[in-house]
């Protein structure tokens, strides 16, 4: 059974986040996908609960399996909402054209993602 929730060991987070050339932060944070001890896949972002409360999505993966990426993704956005942060962004380093298959995408410009769409039904095509 496949199983996304939020890593809660610091440590780890901060070894994902150095294997994958991200700068580790106080604010850093990784939902990850496991199919009893295997890892399938991660989402790893920065959760700010205070004044500029907002996520920065830093990367997906893997990219490659759409439906997998996407509940990743949605996890993630979930941690989110769930604390009634709801100014979702992806960085540079994220992976834009998977946000954009999926329709999670609200404003390129800004950067900004339609949290809004954890709400609805999934975009994953193939």
């Amino acid at each position: 059974m496949i199983t996304v929730s939020p890593e809660k060991d610091k440590q780890r987070i901060k070894e994902l986040f150095l294997e994958n050339d991200l700068e580790f932060l106080e604010n850093s944070c990784a939902v990850i996908a496991l199919c009893d001890d295997e890892v399938l896949g991660c989402c790893l972002y920065d959760l700010y609960e205070e004044s500029d409360r907002k996520i920065v999505v830093h990367k997906v993966f893997p990219d490659s399996d759409i439906m997998l990426a996407d509940g990743i993704l949605r996890s993630a956005l979930h941690v989110a909402a769930e604390r009634s942060i709801m100014d979702a962004f992806y960085s540079d380093s994220a992976p834009k054209e998977l946000f954009l298959k999926l329709g999670f995408i609200k404003s390129e410009p800004e950067k900004r993602l339609d949290i809004d769409k954890l709400f609805g039904g999934c975009n994953c095509s193939k």
